[in-house]
């Protein structure tokens, strides 16, 4: 504010109201702030991907995390701090639980709340909070926390690296779809990072979710010591964005082959203010009970809601104490073998696993015959392209070729086999440099595609059935591809 020469202004427009405590209760103090923050949200989180967190959906997510009272240090972190709603919370909710004037003094005395933010106006709104409290455990800072930090730099990064801060409970909200290369992006410093944080992938330039999580997961403290655990918020991006092979792929591959997913919860629509979409919780942690291990909880919590009696822009639908209690109880029982309930199912990480299988079958008329194909040559005819197109169909091609000749046109035609020596029959038919003027071929019909196809089947099997043509060839791809799908797993 000091910077952009605001703070007098400020302070003038508003030293005449009766906003002081004689005259507001701390409590109608805190709804005036929760409503300057939802009309900041609405109208600069659209742009920013931001979207202002509803309290009901931390407290979801602090009460999935199980935060203990602490008897000894505990650190709780957000990589994506926006106003400090995520930490606030949580520590009040702890202070909630505490049950007795000791309690309330380990929960002060030990527990250490931590957050970074980018948008210098979040982070001075999250300060003036801290400030106001006067709490003197809690830690925010101004900075990219995706990217490393360079003091020589104007722009900050990350201020807590995982080689100096490890945390017990994480939680975050970052931006939905936020482009993090590019002209106005920071790809170049985030790669440097390629090597040690983002090993397993970097996704896409125009979706930076995922290496929020990376992130947090970095900055994980190590089972032998406690463990951490983590809760996220995501749109349907992360679960299924990328093809087999790509960053998105390998980050997911990364964390369920490491067995750190441990759920996922699907919200309601039109619980954020600035966005009627579905978002879904990851709950993640590298201390999972032996009654977790190997396995993710799918919990459909769509149904959890009742209507808002007023409408807050995007926002139609809320969370109460009960639908917050549902969703806990689910979480926290649904692991028995004996547990039965339609909203909760349990996968194996390898459930999640495909294969990207590239198939060449050869397509059926009308008839049901194998198809022979007469139609224009498309390419540039070269020796080179015939002999590519050899390669592919491993059949006799038949091109005719209409050129121009002296006493006017005439087609030539170059009928060629895999056993032939192309180059020099091309060159034989056609000569050194024809003036072509159009080409027609014969070819068998294949058709090239990809099968996705769940791993454990077989894949032989799979073609057969699926296809139903006479299948020419197929190749698996290196690796698996990961993808979850929660929408298919509940479908009715």
């Amino acid at each position: 504010m000091v910077k952009n020469n605001r703070r007098a202004p400020i302070l003038n427009q508003y030293k005449e109201l009766a906003l002081g405590p004689d005259q507001l209760s701390g409590l109608e103090m805190g709804y005036v702030y929760e409503e300057l923050l939802r009309r900041f949200s609405e109208q600069s989180g659209e742009e920013a991907g931001d979207h202002f967190t509803p309290r009901e959906v931390i407290r979801l997510m602090v009460e999935l995390l199980d935060i203990p009272i602490p008897d000894r240090h505990f650190s709780i972190y957000d990589p994506a701090g926006g106003t400090g709603g995520m930490v606030s919370v949580a520590k009040e909710h702890l202070l909630d639980r505490a049950t007795t004037p000791e309690e309330k003094e380990r929960v002060e005395k030990f527990l250490t709340v931590y957050c970074q933010e980018l948008s210098p106006t979040n982070y001075a709104i999250c300060q003036a909070d801290l400030l106001i409290k006067n709490d003197q455990q809690a830690w925010a800072f101004l900075g990219n926390s995706l990217i490393p930090h360079d003091p020589h730099s104007r722009d900050p990064g990350d201020l807590l690296p995982e080689t100096k801060y490890r945390f017990n409970r994480m939680l975050s909200n970052p931006p939905f779809g936020v482009t993090w290369g590019g002209k106005d992006g920071y790809e170049t410093e985030a790669r440097k990072l390629e090597k040690t944080r983002y090993q397993a992938g970097m996704p896409r330039v125009n979706d930076g979710a995922l290496l929020f999580l990376q992130t947090m997961l970095a900055k994980m403290i190590p089972p032998t010591d406690g463990g951490s655990r983590i809760a996220i918020i995501f749109n349907g991006s992360p679960l299924s964005n990328g093809d087999c092979g790509s960053g998105e792929s390998e980050i997911r591959r990364w964390i369920l082959e490491n067995d750190w997913l441990d759920a996922i919860v699907m919200l309601p629509d039109q619980l954020f203010y600035n966005t009627g979409i579905f978002t879904y919780i990851w709950l993640l942690r590298n201390d999972k009970p032996a009654s977790h291990r190997g396995r993710v909880m799918l919990i459909d919590a769509r149904k959890q809601f009742e209507k808002e009696p007023k409408a807050f822009a995007s926002k139609r639908n809320r969370m109460t104490d009960a639908h917050r209690q549902w969703i806990e109880e689910r979480y926290r029982d649904g692991w028995a073998k004996s547990y039965a309930d339609e909203q909760v199912k349990l996968f194996r990480h390898e459930e999640f696993a495909y294969h990207k299988v590239g198939v060449v079958f050869w397509q059926t008329d009308e008839q049901d015959k194998p198809a022979i194909l007469t139609e224009p040559y498309e390419k540039t005819f070269t020796a080179a392209n015939v002999a590519k197109e050899l390669a592919f169909h491993e059949s006799e091609l038949t091109f005719r070729v209409r050129v121009k000749a002296k006493d006017g046109e005439k087609t030539l035609t170059l009928a060629i086999t895999p056993k032939d020596n192309g180059a020099k029959k091309f060159k034989a038919v056609l000569g050194d440099r024809p003036d072509i003027l159009s080409v027609e071929w014969t070819h068998r019909h294949y058709v090239q595609d990809d099968e996705y196809i769940p791993h454990g089947e077989d894949m032989e099997a799979f073609l057969k059935r699926e296809i139903a043509k006479p299948i020419i060839r197929w190749a698996d791809s290196p690796q698996l591809g990961y993808e979850i799908l929660p929408n298919k797993y509940f479908y009715r």
